[in-house]
């Protein structure tokens, strides 16, 4: 049975594993640092890892990117979208009014983690701007530390199968700031997995390094796409941490690495004097609602 890595349970990545998967036979190991979900399957203690990477809110998770470009060399194998529905969490009786209402004043401090905390900005300064706001490694954890500490006024933002696990209430539901509030995953490990469902296409991740004091690389480079058709669905630049203003740039192509047109492509693009490192080639998966029910 194959072992998969990732953050504690009740997380977000817990929930979106389980949406991938379905019910194939898998073994969870949870982690409470992202880092030693990465570490896991490099040491050989799993044979995946699932790691968040982009969210439609906040834009790329900078820290988890540069993790798979700079410290670790493993393929992306899957990736999948996955609805990042947030909850206001707690012991319901800790916060009842007179008349049997939620009264969130009486918040001291909600705990979550910093990306899950951003999403519900507008939320949080409505109904509980006087709450604290600390940040955990993830919201499992956050759910956690507010079980363990009844009778003091704490709340945390996380899932629902979060509040299932420790025992607690949804104090208030779907708490995002926006409804269409969606995280990227991948799936990184060795080998490809064979996931029960058909993708919706094969993507492939590359990043590209411009060659120092050449005018228009960057046009250039593009264009090796662009005259073959190739849609790009991303393209970010991130810090090589060489050198001040030398950067790498994380482009995803809508083609599989093999393809005549993207190895012609990658070829032209080395021709210029650029350094490519292909980071996977991997089937694509969208969020389908019916399949957890959702209308």
């Amino acid at each position: 049975m194959k072992k998969i890595a990732l953050l504690p349970s009740g997380s977000v990545s817990h929930e979106a594993i389980r949406y991938l998967l379905g019910d194939q036979p898998v073994e969870l190991v949870h982690y409470k640092l992202i880092s030693d979900v990465f570490m896991s399957t490099v040491e050989g203690k799993s044979d995946y890892s699932v790691i968040p990477i982009e969210n439609t809110i906040e834009g790329s998770v900078s820290l988890h990117m540069d993790w798979l470009v700079n410290e670790v060399d493993m393929p992306m194998q899957v990736e999948w979208v996955y609805p990042s529905i947030q909850n206001l969490i707690g012991n319901a009786s800790e916060f009842r009014g007179s008349e049997g209402a939620m009264d969130f004043s009486k918040i001291t401090k909600i705990w979550s983690h910093q990306v899950a905390t951003a999403q519900c900005r507008q939320f949080l300064a409505k109904a509980a701007p006087q709450a604290e706001l600390e940040q955990v490694g993830s919201t499992s954890e956050g759910v956690k530390i507010v079980k363990e500490n009844p009778g003091k006024g704490w709340a945390a933002i996380g899932t629902s199968l979060g509040a299932e696990k420790h025992g607690l209430d949804l104090l208030a539901e779907r708490i995002t700031d926006h409804d269409n509030n969606y995280t990227r995953f991948v799936l990184i490990g060795r080998e490809p997995i064979a996931i029960d469902r058909s993708p919706e296409h094969v993507k492939t991740s590359i990043l590209v390094t411009l060659p120092e004091d050449v005018p228009g690389a960057l046009h250039q480079v593009l264009s090796a796409f662009a005259w073959r058709r190739l849609n790009l669905t991303r393209i970010e630049s991130r810090p090589t941490k060489k050198k001040l203003g030398n950067y790498y740039f994380y482009i995803d192509v809508m083609a599989a690495a093999d393809s005549v047109l993207l190895t012609a492509a990658m070829g032209e693009i080395e021709a210029l004097g650029c350094q490519v490192r292909t980071l996977g080639s991997y089937p694509s998966y969208a969020y389908e609602s019916e399949k957890m029910g959702v209308k």
